[in-house]
């Protein structure tokens, strides 16, 4: 693809194959629904889809290109996830519900490619090929708020009413687990008496002074001898 001609003829033979594909897949899907307003808004949309597959032969002859489609791997799988929802399911509201969502991705994709293809015929000023698409884009947009408005209404709340638990299931309540015992608080350990002050030493005695040596007393002198009288 090296052009907007090339891509707008690419994705326009994508969307042809994959609308062939979604008629088909319709037929299975409405065999197998079980309520009626879905089973009624998959079959009228089946008979839309084969005008859309007419609308897109006009687009083909509008851009002067032979309408043939390419497989389209996308619309193969989300057919392909159709059948096996179909095989893997039981009939009732549950698998409506599947059913209906896969519809509903089917739409969204359907959706995506037109309005794609709708955006480029018009910027590439092809605009017969522009309303033709744009037609197709809007038939999309109104199945898919047709099939969400069923969810909504009847589907999802009688799928959800089936929820239930089995019998199997221990619905005994699980035993309240016993309180802790509280934890004791341990006294709080007296505080340390304060130790005393030690007591202030005692001033030291003061050195006694030393007497003074006591001085002899001095010899009495000798008395003069007396001279021998003569």
């Amino acid at each position: 693809m090296q052009s907007m001609n090339d891509l707008i003829l690419h994705f326009l033979q994508d969307i042809y194959y994959a609308e062939k594909q979604g008629a088909k897949n319709a037929a299975k899907m409405a065999k197998t629904v079980e309520n009626q307003e879905l089973k009624d808004a998959i079959l009228q949309h089946r008979d839309v889809t084969r005008d859309q597959i007419a609308r897109l032969d006009d687009v083909f002859r509008a851009i002067g290109k032979r309408a043939r489609g390419v497989v389209c791997e996308a619309m193969d799988g989300l057919v392909k996830e159709c059948e096996e929802v179909i095989e893997e399911g039981e009939k009732g509201p549950v698998l409506d519900s599947a059913l209906l969502a896969c519809a509903q991705a089917i739409e969204h994709y359907e959706i995506a490619r037109y309005g794609a293809l709708a955006a480029w015929a018009k910027a590439d000023g092809n605009e017969q090929a522009a309303e033709l698409l744009q037609e197709s884009l809007e038939e999309e947009k109104q199945a898919d708020a047709l099939l969400n408005g069923i969810a909504l209404r009847i589907l999802n709340p009688q799928s959800a009413a089936l929820d239930v638990p089995d019998e199997d299931e221990d619905e005994s309540p699980e035993p309240t687990p016993e309180p802790e015992a509280p934890k004791k608080r341990g006294r709080k350990p007296k505080a340390a008496p304060e130790p005393e002050p030690a007591p202030e030493p005692e001033p030291a005695p003061a050195p006694k002074k030393r007497a003074a040596p006591k001085k002899a007393a001095p010899k009495p002198a000798a008395k003069p001898k007396r001279a021998a009288k003569k």
